[in-house]
């Protein structure tokens, strides 16, 4: 008897721990969770005003090409000022038509070896709430989050609305969510404006006029805000999606929370009534390009900034880019497009009108065309751009000057000697005030300013930069000055 009772009083005295140790354990779970939900502050517009965003490459920003190896290094993009980061798709990839570099699919390539390394376009999904598991796992993509939240920065997620990969379950259950030919035949995306195939036949176009498709497309986004705490999307090809979906979907997403919207197209009427917060600044990048490569003057750059801020309101947002995944793995390096520009352009795309963008390796001096459907590591060996887009980051998130958003900060052409040769320009706001000048081709000039007086130049230690009214001063090639 006296043993039972020891047992007894042992198994209480177990079972009280036990569940001490429970209830510890969800308060400090639920302490865990409260944290997390408060590591960041709601997003707000005005937080846009002075933010740069930073696109990561996942399979390639590193040797692992995993959720790990990236999200240990989401501090050194803080200290670039990047406040947003969007994640290129994550989602599981189609192994059906899964396509490799030369047009071929995986299935129709005989060598095995060959056929391993073919990966697949991230922009093929079959699943959209689900990850790749090239990547990691969900938990993984989670501690992205997490520590991208601790560190201040806003992670937004690739969305592709227009098509699925051919594996999607849609495919089966639902073949009315695409469009269908004459035969009745799931097809490929078809450019609106010439009727024919864009060429993207790894993927099914999904047929907007179902309204159940449209239903679930939206349910598949709300899971990411709600379920995993994201903070908004960029949306692929958005504009061959129709407007009246946005119009259905992005305030059913801003209901959860408020978000971060990114338009991968350029029509003004996206950013209308509470749609998307930012396009692409395609007219920006590609003047910039022009100008490097000889075939327009610094003169075109003032003729686009006036064709854009008669094409788009105040208020409206652009990207402004020297590169993406798309530039970089089809269209060139910033060095093939930009020649000995890369500096110069980089800091025209913070100093000018809208949000500036890194695309992942452009901190470690990328000069290579990364592959699309294959692994192919970013070195890290060289950081010059690094410390660049450190001090531009800093000068975009803390002067006023350089403001965007609802209250943008002025944009004001200076006039020079060598209009063809140099881009020179102010932004203003209240009392704050920044110049940039720039000699955009590969020749030295000697140019003179409408302007006098002793500034600090800020990319060169602030040391003061005398600029007298009418007096020539030589500029080497390609270079510029940051003005305060």
């Amino acid at each position: 008897m006296k043993n039972y009772f020891i047992l007894a009083s042992a198994l209480a005295l177990f079972i009280s721990c036990k569940d001490n140790k429970q209830e510890t354990s969800i308060k400090e779970t639920s302490a865990t969770i409260e944290k997390v939900e408060d590591s960041i502050a709601p997003f707000q517009d005005e937080m846009m005003d002075n933010a740069v965003i930073y696109e990561a490459n996942i399979r390639q920003y590193s040797p692992e090409g995993s959720f790990k190896a990236f999200t240990k290094d989401i501090p050194k993009l803080k200290e670039m000022g990047v406040k947003i980061l969007w994640v290129m798709p994550i989602y599981p990839i189609s192994q059906v038509k899964k396509k490799s570099a030369d047009g071929k699919f995986a299935e129709d390539i005989e060598d095995p070896k060959k056929r391993e390394k073919i990966l697949g376009s991230y922009y093929a999904i079959s699943d959209y709430t689900e990850v790749n598991p090239e990547f990691g796992t969900k938990e993984d993509f989670r501690e992205l989050v997490k520590t991208a939240h601790e560190n201040d920065i806003y992670v937004i997620l690739d969305w592709v609305p227009n098509h699925t990969g051919w594996d999607h379950v849609w495919i089966k259950e639902h073949p009315d969510y695409y469009t269908q030919n004459e035969k009745g035949e799931i097809i490929d995306p078809i450019n609106p404006e010439t009727g024919e195939a864009w060429g993207w036949d790894d993927v099914a176009d999904l047929n907007y006029d179902n309204q159940e498709m449209r239903k679930e497309m939206i349910a598949d986004m709300l899971y990411w805000v709600k379920d995993e705490n994201i903070d908004g999307f960029r949306c692929d090809v958005a504009s061959n999606v129709p407007t009246d979906f946005w119009e259905q979907a992005i305030p059913q997403l801003r209901a959860q929370k408020n978000l971060f919207m990114l338009a991968e197209a350029w029509q003004p009427e996206l950013m209308d009534n509470n749609l998307f917060d930012m396009v692409y600044g395609w007219d920006f990048h590609h003047e910039m390009n022009k100008i490097a490569q000889g075939e327009l003057t610094a003169e075109a750059w003032e003729e686009k900034v006036k064709e854009i801020q008669d094409k788009y309101k105040e208020e409206h947002i652009l990207m402004n880019f020297t590169s993406n995944h798309d530039e970089n793995s089809w269209n060139g390096t910033v060095k093939e497009r930009l020649k000995g520009g890369v500096e110069t352009f980089a800091a025209l795309a913070f100093t000018a009108p809208g949000m500036p963008l890194i695309y992942s390796g452009q901190e470690y001096d990328l000069n290579k065309r990364l592959r699309f459907f294959e692994k192919d590591t970013i070195s890290k060996e060289s950081r010059h751009m690094f410390s660049v887009y450190k001090k531009l980051g800093k000068l975009k998130n803390e002067d006023v000057a350089l403001s965007g958003g609802e209250n943008p900060a002025s944009y004001e052409p200076l006039q020079t000697s060598s209009p063809k040769q140099v881009i020179a320009f102010k932004r203003k706001k209240g009392e704050e005030s920044i110049i940039y000048i720039a000699n955009v081709t590969d020749k030295e000039v000697e140019v003179s300013l409408n302007l006098d007086g002793d500034f600090q130049d800020y990319m060169n230690k602030n040391q003061t930069f005398t600029i007298k009214k009418n007096q020539k001063i030589k500029m080497l090639p390609w270079e510029y000055h940051i003005l305060k």
